[in-house]
């Protein structure tokens, strides 16, 4: 019999992906606030409320789970992860897959996010439960973040942009996730998560610029504008600590390419370009 899963954040980046990718085989649970809004997106599996931010309720969404993953976004609200762990144990899950970053091995970053995501390991891993951590690197759907400006043909903006991240795309983030969770072996592990290259903004809107036919400009953001720009999105401490991860790409800390997905997978991470294909339309 295939193990029952859980998705908690079953509309996020990496959970949607998870989500339809397990559908079709298996039992999947796609914890959520609003289960008819994830009803009327398309969400892989069954949606069955959830509110992270109260334990009442969690306990008996994730009854008779057999395994869950666990993606939360919310440095200012650790109760999540706390109250998962919790309702998780206590509804005889066996095994969690949880979703991190890859910088809590950087022994350099020190930022609110990281001293966050570092936190929620040692909580699961403290958990009486078999956990799988997946570290990725940052994903390349956040270049997402551009389309705006590439579709008015105003330049793409970004702090450092000459520096490199091995971004990952989400997909292969999910695609780890879904071996991790249906799959013997991974419990007690941790897997890294990065794409094939390490490359800058500059880079990737080059990229674009080429897929798209048409020239596109980077232009460079001053540390002020950027800060302004997390500001108008995030709260103070956030905002300073997105500041604060840059800094450790200016650094060269998040350049390292691992060969995790396609140990795991059997396939080789997909490129920036090939992510970009997929989404072009969103650029257009």
């Amino acid at each position: 019999m295939s193990p029952r899963i859980a998705v908690a954040g079953a509309t996020g980046t990496v959970g949607r992906h998870l989500a339809r990718l397990l559908a079709g085989t298996h039992d999947v649970r796609a914890l959520t606030r609003s289960p008819e809004r994830a009803a009327r997106s398309g969400v892989g599996g069954r949606p069955v409320r959830a509110d992270f931010g109260r334990r009442a309720g969690l306990e008996r969404a994730l009854e008779g789970a057999d395994a869950l993953f666990v993606a939360t976004f919310d440095p200012g609200a650790p109760c999540h992860d706390e109250h998962l762990a919790a309702a998780a144990e206590a509804a005889g899950v066996r095994h969690v897959v949880k979703l991190s970053a890859l910088a809590v091995l950087d022994t350099g970053a020190q930022d609110l996010i990281t001293r966050w995501q570092r936190d929620c390991e040692q909580l699961w891993q403290s958990s009486g439960l078999t956990c799988t951590l997946l570290r990725a690197r940052a994903f390349m759907s956040n270049a997402l973040g551009w389309a705006g400006a590439v579709r008015a043909g105003e330049p793409v903006r970004t702090l450092h942009g000459d520096t490199r991240n091995a971004c990952v795309d989400p997909a292969d983030v999910a695609g780890v996730a879904a071996r991790a969770l249906t799959v013997p072996g991974h419990q007690g592990r941790a897997h890294a998560l990065t794409g094939p290259h390490a490359l800058s903004a500059r880079d990737q809107v080059a990229q674009l610029s080429g897929l798209l036919r048409r020239p596109l400009v980077h232009a460079e953001l001053s540390e002020r504008e950027a800060l302004d720009r997390w500001r108008a999105r995030y709260p103070e401490p956030v905002a300073q600590a997105m500041l604060e991860r840059v800094g450790r790409q200016v650094a060269g800390a998040k350049e390292t390419v691992t060969q995790d997905v396609l140990r795991v997978t059997g396939r080789p991470p997909a490129t920036f370009g090939a992510w970009a294909r997929r989404h072009l339309a969103d650029f257009r």
